[in-house]
């Protein structure tokens, strides 16, 4: 079993309280629009990083991380990318990625919006966190814990942050 930590667009800024909830999680991943390295080094100092970048993310953040990131962990395929859309509206390529290399987890960003649905047609869980920092116009900053354990995506609970 897994438990996973998982937020996106911090935009340079991450909340104190982003260690307090992801304390008790094993992997810490971010859906892109980091904003800058030393964000990325403080996590990757706190636990174990997966990421991908996003469009507000420059060369020092995207040569360290992928545009999408497809991996497996107990045993959940899961493929991570920011520019996402979600189902039935997928951003451009993305269906067929899913399409090519069939995964259980389709993980996002960009839209500042978190989002948690079912693809039935896909068969696949979509979340996106929303978004974690201080740039958009999002009101509430929100983080979201779930376990992986034998093949499913268990415990999922969504943390507003609190200004």
């Amino acid at each position: 079993m897994k438990k996973i930590g998982l937020m996106s667009d911090t935009h340079s800024y991450l909340h104190p309280q982003v260690f307090k909830h992801f304390e008790q999680v094993d992997e810490i991943w971010h859906a892109g629009d980091i904003g800058n390295t030393g964000l990325a080094d403080e996590l990757e100092a706190f636990k174990p990083f997966r990421a991908v970048y996003g469009n507000i993310d420059g060369a020092d953040v995207r040569v360290r991380y992928p545009e999408n990131l497809h991996f497996e962990l107990e045993g959940v395929g899961v493929l991570m990318t920011h520019i996402g859309g979600y189902p039935g509206k997928y951003a451009p390529g993305v269906k067929e990625m899913l399409l090519k290399q069939p995964v259980k987890l389709f993980i996002c960003g960009h839209s500042h919006i978190l989002k948690v649905m079912p693809d039935p047609k896909l068969q696949l869980l979509h979340i996106n966190p929303g978004a974690c920092g201080q740039q958009g116009w999002h009101k509430v900053k929100t983080l979201v814990r779930f376990e992986l354990e034998a093949g499913s995506i268990q415990k999922l609970e969504v943390i507003e942050l609190v200004k």
